[in-house]
């Protein structure tokens, strides 16, 4: 058994990793997705109102309500696969969640860029809303997130990978670490 969290601010790359996970038939729990369900099932927008209901769900629930609502998902493909990758940590007590559950079992890997490169990344996607649209800067979202302890969760991370290079180098680094295993000793490049 191997859990694998990712971590890293917006536009670093997490998504990236999960496409390699899936390509190497890796299950990817995202926990985004257990907001997204959570923010339609109170009848909001995803698209607007994601972060909002992230930060109500914490204040609601505490700051592990996410990472709690995504075990049970991560033990149950387990029960069919070796590894699982876990989508999107953002906090030091979402770590101590995994690790507690997980053990030696889990790995943190925090993916990170420099603030104009994720800039460049989001814009290019579509994805980084304006103030004006009623959406978040990045900035914004930057700082909410590290708010929510993000830095320190990247911080314990076992394994960073710095995505400055191109998205195949950055494919293959990923590749590296799910091959590897949680054996791996993987530092910054």
């Amino acid at each position: 058994m191997h859990v694998i969290g990712t971590v890293g601010l917006p536009g670093s790359g997490k998504g990236e990793a999960a496409t390699v996970a899936r390509e190497a038939g890796i299950p990817v729990v995202t926990m985004g997705d257990v907001v997204r369900q959570e923010t339609a099932d109170r009848g909001l927008d995803p698209s607007k109102d994601h972060g909002a209901v992230a930060q109500a769900l914490r204040d609601e629930n505490g700051p592990t309500a996410i990472a709690e609502r995504s075990l049970p998902m991560i033990r149950d493909r387990l029960e069919a696969h070796e590894t699982v990758l876990v989508d999107g940590i953002r906090s030091e007590a979402e770590v101590d969640v995994f690790e507690d559950a997980f053990g030696e079992a889990f790995t943190l890997l925090s993916i990170e860029a420099p603030f104009e490169l994720r800039a460049e990344r989001l814009t290019a996607r579509g994805r980084d809303a304006s103030e004006a649209d009623g959406g978040e800067s990045l900035e914004a979202r930057d700082e909410r997130e590290l708010g929510w302890g993000m830095g320190e969760a990247m911080d314990r991370a076992d394994a960073v990978v710095e995505n400055t290079d191109s998205l195949e180098h950055f494919h293959e680094r990923v590749r590296e670490i799910l091959e590897t295993g949680p054996e791996a000793t993987v530092t910054r490049e």
